[in-house]
């Protein structure tokens, strides 16, 4: 017998988040493809969408990291949970990489491509491993929380939660109670402002589609199905790691993840995805002291879709200046890759500034930016979703691992 609220128990939807953020991403997309440039007029929509979540993301990200560390009753815990994420994603990362390279390789995008104009102005140069790490502590946590610095805070929550472990009983219990309450207080939050993340995904997907719906059609094809072939061969690996490691079914892994890849695609934002990355991992029963603390710095240091970007771009570029990399020159692409995907938070300007400082480490020409530049809004949907993804597995391995959560399979 159907019920509702004349029946005392209130509806349920019809479909799930996920199926209803899926269902606003075709939508959008068809309209945006039929409409073209002209649906660019309802891109204030998607952009309201944007800044909702954005406007959560630091006081989410800092009160769940605060609740979930706090809730740890062993320093050495925090400890051993740090060195087993950033293991993974320095190894993940390296492997994102050699993808991207092999890829690129097999595609070969960029032979017989003719090279456009440099681009204007300086990428930078790559940063030294004292200054990433130095980046990660902050000057000015007001600074921090005003820019959005995911790795400074994450640093400053960390100490804040390892602070206050220390503290007496009954002064660390009050502030354990305030930090959970403010937890519950954001992701109530993001709750409300996902019931219309199918509009606001959907408006963004058909603004993407209109303004750049006809490019995936001319010479750029070869690269982005060398990048997206390999991002999805990323998502194979994780896939598979959980498979075999945590002991979760992948399809059910994906499925309950679905608002978050939506979300990261439709946005190419880390830090707007965080807010949802946080969300998702409470529906699927992760414990809080682990997926608050691996999530945010997995935001800031794992970024496997980058490094394939990276990696590819960098090809790419050899391919259309005629030069090949030998086999010892490939440990210093990794190295540097590596450093820069993991460093590349505190880089103005976004992947494609970091792609140009990757480029110019090889005395390669930069003219490749005004060819991956027009299109790099598509390239930078699979990069975060990449990115988002494989923090998450990383957070079920370790959660795993710790015999810390309560086995959904």
């Amino acid at each position: 017998m159907p019920t509702g609220e004349a029946g005392g128990q209130t509806r349920k939807p019809r479909f799930g988040l996920g199926t209803r953020i899926l269902i606003g991403m075709v939508i959008g997309a068809a309209v945006g493809a039929v409409a073209g440039e002209s649906i660019l007029a309802i891109e204030p929509i998607g952009d309201l969408f944007l800044r909702l979540l954005l406007v959560t993301a630091v006081p989410l990200v800092v009160a769940n990291l605060l609740a979930g560390l706090t809730a740890l009753t062993d320093l050495r815990t925090f400890g051993r949970l740090a060195l087993k994420i950033v293991v993974y994603y320095t190894v993940t990362t390296a492997f994102a990489l050699l993808l991207g390279l092999g890829a690129a390789h097999l595609l070969k995008p960029g032979a017989g491509m003719t090279l456009a104009a440099p681009p204007q102005g300086e990428p930078g140069s790559v940063p030294s491993l004292g200054s990433v790490l130095l980046d990660l502590v902050p000057t000015n946590i007001v600074e921090a929380f005003a820019t959005g610095n995911v790795a400074q805070l994450v640093v400053f929550a960390a100490l804040l939660a390892v602070t206050t472990l220390l503290l007496p009983e009954a002064p660390r219990d009050r502030l354990r109670t305030l930090y959970a309450d403010l937890a519950a207080l954001f992701r109530k939050l993001v709750d409300l402002i996902l019931i219309v993340a199918p509009i606001g995904i959907g408006a963004l997907m058909a603004v993407t589609a209109g303004r750049f719906g006809a490019q995936l059609f001319g010479p750029l094809a070869r690269f982005l199905a060398a990048v997206w072939g390999a991002q999805l061969a990323m998502v194979v690996v994780y896939v598979t790691l959980l498979f075999l490691i945590a002991r979760r079914r992948p399809f059910a892994f994906l499925r309950d993840g679905g608002p978050l890849w939506a979300t990261a695609a439709a946005t190419t934002s880390s830090l707007a995805s965080l807010s949802v990355a946080l969300d998702v991992a409470e529906r699927m029963r992760l414990p809080r002291p682990i997926y608050s603390f691996t999530l945010p710095l997995g935001a800031q240091i794992n970024k496997d879709g980058t490094a394939i970007m990276l990696s590819a771009v960098l090809l790419f570029t050899a391919q259309a200046a005629g030069m090949t990399f030998t086999p010892v020159s490939l440990i210093s692409v990794l190295l540097i890759g590596l450093l820069l995907s993991e460093g590349s938070g505190g880089i103005p300007g976004g992947g494609l500034v970091v792609a140009l400082i990757f480029v110019r480490a090889f005395d390669l020409p930069l003219e490749i930016a005004a060819i991956v530049g027009g299109i790099y809004r598509l390239v930078d949907m699979g990069n975060t979703t990449v990115n988002v993804m494989g923090d998450m597995v990383g957070t079920c391995i370790v959660a795993h691992t710790e015999r810390a959560t309560e086995r959904v399979v």
